[in-house]
């Protein structure tokens, strides 16, 4: 969002409409959850032995999966979607805050477009809009980078006739940092959802900032 603007429902509408508009096919809705996880620290001295940020992220499309990112330490890791109850019963760690991200999918030609709104889990505020991108037949980053630059000029140009509050960011990590290959997966997906959470936080706080 822009300073001094809200992102509300309508707007969500309008970006849906462009997608749409674009010759985008719904097809169901989607939705994936990043928490934001604190240690159950018995002594405060211990606390330099945790990482600052501990992130787990469900994805729609691995519901038997869960996904960790540590982004300081630059590391993410896949395991069973059970360790949520381990988690749970080891008492080790607790959920300090929940990210929504839901809406609907699309598809365009040999693209799927997620389209949708970011909420905290026990809130209706708003917080951002967010569009996930994929391009089907190739799995190389490499090799897919020009589709996918093209692909966002041609989103660009569609939002922009519409006027709306804000604007939509590419946001591709460097995930060589995180020692991951070429070849995309859902690791590759959960490190997207972590760095598009920083760069929302960031922006919210800045319109804050603008309206104080």
């Amino acid at each position: 969002p822009n300073a001094g603007s809200t992102v509300n429902s309508q707007i969500l509408n309008e970006v849906s409409q462009c997608v749409e508009s674009i010759n985008g096919v719904k097809e169901g809705r989607w939705k994936a959850t990043l928490t934001f996880y604190k240690p159950m620290l018995r002594e405060q001295a211990l606390s330099a032995e945790f990482p600052r940020e501990f992130i787990g992220i469900s994805l729609p499309e691995q519901p038997n999966k869960y996904y960790f990112v540590l982004r300081f330490n630059k590391i993410v890791l896949e395991s069973d979607s059970s360790i949520q109850l381990i988690m749970e019963k080891l008492q080790s760690y607790k959920s300090r805050v929940a990210l929504n991200f839901e809406g609907f999918q699309y598809q365009l030609g040999d693209f799927q477009l997620r389209v949708g709104k970011v909420v905290p889990s026990h809130s209706e505020n708003l917080r951002g809009i967010v569009m996930e991108v994929e391009y089907l037949p190739i799995s190389s980053l490499e090799k897919s980078k020009q589709i996918m630059e093209e692909f966002f000029d041609i989103w660009q140009d569609a939002i922009s006739k519409r006027s709306l509050p804000g604007r939509f960011i590419h946001i591709e990590p460097d995930f060589s940092d995180y020692g991951l290959a070429d070849h995309y997966t859902s690791q590759h997906t959960a490190v997207q959802y972590t760095h598009v959470t920083s760069q929302l936080i960031a922006s919210v706080q800045a319109v804050q900032t603008g309206r104080n």
